[in-house]
């Protein structure tokens, strides 16, 4: 074989060895006579905040049934202006409560039987109270108004301090994540000297959700409802991409 090419090859081998060598994170040559590899070390990592929760979202329902539908639809109408009247006056804004759910439909062990003829219908509301030590005295209206079911508590957060959580939660993310790049760091005799890339990955907030509560019984002397409540927690994923030497 001609020296010449021999030589070629030699050094294209050589060169590829040189980016064979290990560490972590992905290398790649610089440019100049003495080049040498960039180092970088990339790390996922999460962080999360908890708070109590400053607000709270109310599932009740208005239940009707009759033998037809105009009946159940009327029924159903008089149930909700009973409800906004009485909430309204407790002092809830009309636009914290909304519909969510309106149905009204012939039962379901009737329609065969043409002889029986039953219709049921439910109208279904979210209520946005501001004041969670409130929550279980709107309960008590909204019963007392003639809702017939409470169907789920959700306890979250304002904007305004959920925006704060995530702040919080992002910069336990990147402590976590220098810790880990520190690590990984020594164990590929590397020491990290700064911060190529960093972005957030996923975040979101996981609200605390009471399915059960202690109802006021009619002996209970004006107290209302007891419902129990939880922290609510943000959590953050961050990627950083790390600058690193050999050390």
């Amino acid at each position: 074989m001609d020296r010449r090419l021999t030589a070629l090859i030699g050094i294209a081998a050589l060169v590829a060895l040189a980016g064979c060598t290990g560490f972590a994170g992905t290398a790649t040559p610089t440019g100049g006579d003495d080049a040498q590899l960039e180092r970088s070390i990339e790390v996922t990592a999460t962080g999360e905040a908890a708070s109590a929760p400053d607000r709270a979202t109310l599932r009740v329902a208005v239940t009707a049934t009759g033998g037809d539908a105009e009946a159940v639809r009327d029924e159903l109408a008089a149930g909700e202006a009973d409800l906004r009247a009485a909430l309204t006056d407790w002092g809830l804004d009309e636009e914290a409560i909304r519909t969510e759910r309106y149905d009204v439909r012939e039962a379901y062990e009737t329609r065969d039987d043409p002889n029986r003829t039953r219709y049921e219908g439910v109208h279904q509301y979210a209520i946005e109270v501001g004041d969670v030590d409130a929550v279980g005295e709107v309960i008590d209206v909204a019963i007392d108004a003639g809702a017939d079911q409470v169907q789920r508590i959700r306890f979250g957060l304002s904007e305004e301090r959920e925006r704060e959580l995530r702040e919080e939660a992002i910069t336990a993310a990147m402590a976590n994540a220098d810790d880990d790049a520190a690590v990984l760091a020594n164990a590929s005799d590397l020491e990290v000297v700064g911060v190529y890339d960093v972005s957030t990955a996923q975040s979101g907030s996981t609200p605390f959700v009471a399915e059960r509560y202690a109802a006021a019984g009619g002996d209970a002397g004006g107290a209302s409802t007891s419902v129990q409540t939880g922290d609510v927690t943000v959590r953050v994923s961050v990627n950083v991409v790390y600058e690193a030497v050999p050390a």
